[in-house]
């Protein structure tokens, strides 16, 4: 045990520290839109997982060609638009529970993504041969642009769902029956939820190829836990520390953070030099305590109440 202690260096942590939060960012963009989904529209949307290697593919094949790589984002972007407005139509129009149609969507873009790609499994973006807009290689800047993106992302989100339509899209979500007879048109907000939600993921996967240098068939797998992993730490936390002043705005700011923590998390992880291959298990039990916390919480202050509740009518 003190050998294994010996061996951690704290100097190699500190260094792997702003690889962890360049991609935390990126991540907390994944995040934002996961966030519309689950829990504007509360919708079960596991699209992502297959939108999210959408964006990688779409961004890395256009920058393969030359083109520029924020041009290679608008298209990546648009791409998982059309993904979530497929599992939208899916749900709406044929009637398939938002669940599976997420999943016929995912399964269906793997054949997508690999034809994208040429039928290739992956695709190398050499930062020294094309101007990437992120690098791992230069990671100060890759932090600066991914939070600079994710602030542009909070603030256009805010915005739009304080408009007329987004707050229709919202209504929606909390209550379909009563947005339904107050005339909204359910079945197009979560169309519409759809396709943003997976717009805003498949961004995140465009940024993500350009970052660690490559796109594969494989990037997304599990983003959907990633993503859930984000909401719920920036949910917790900004709970914690607003309380009853938290609003829109925070929230969304929590949620490209709790894609940060999440990533740290990752970081440490790998620096204790646990197996890389639990990281999945270690996600999952991440997200398990941080899903947690509301419960027992909510049960704490009910046996609060509870306990109150009997010594005043034991006073009386």
């Amino acid at each position: 045990m003190q050998a294994y202690f010996a061996s951690l260096s704290l100097l190699k942590l500190l260094k792997n520290m702003p690889g962890g939060i360049a991609q935390g960012l990126i991540w907390g963009v994944m995040a934002l839109g996961i966030y519309i989904t689950f829990r504007l529209l509360d919708v079960a949307d596991l699209t992502v997982d297959g939108s999210f290697t959408t964006g990688g593919a779409c961004a890395a094949m256009l920058i393969l060609a030359g083109k520029s790589p924020w041009l290679a984002l608008a298209v990546a972007m648009a791409a998982g638009i059309l993904a979530g407005l497929c599992t939208g139509l899916l749900h709406t129009k044929l009637g398939i529970p938002a669940i599976l149609a997420g999943i016929l969507t995912q399964f269906a873009l793997y054949s997508v993504n690999l034809h994208i790609m040429g039928m290739a499994a992956n695709k190398a973006l050499n930062v020294d041969k094309y101007p990437l807009l992120v690098s791992s290689r230069y990671v100060p800047a890759a932090i600066g642009k991914g939070a600079a993106i994710a602030v542009v992302l909070v603030a256009l989100m805010y915005w739009y769902f304080g408009t007329e339509q987004g707050s229709a899209i919202r209504a929606t979500g909390d209550n379909p029956a009563m947005s339904r007879a107050l005339g909204i048109n359910i079945d197009n907000m979560k169309v519409l939820g759809l396709a943003l939600s997976n717009g805003v993921v498949a961004l995140a996967g465009g940024l993500m190829a350009q970052y660690q240098g490559f796109a594969d068939i494989n990037m997304g797998r599990g983003a959907i836990v990633i993503g859930l992993a984000a909401v719920i730490i920036g949910e917790v936390i900004s709970r914690a520390v607003f309380k009853k002043y938290l609003n829109f705005a925070v929230t969304l700011g929590f949620t490209v953070l709790g894609g940060v923590l999440y990533y740290l998390v990752v970081v440490v992880v790998l620096w204790l030099k646990l197996n890389s291959n639990d990281l999945k298990l270690f996600t999952a039990v991440i997200v398990a305590l941080f899903l947690s916390v509301p419960h027992f919480r909510d049960r704490a202050q009910h046996s609060f109440r509870r306990k109150k509740a009997g010594e005043v009518s034991g006073d009386a």
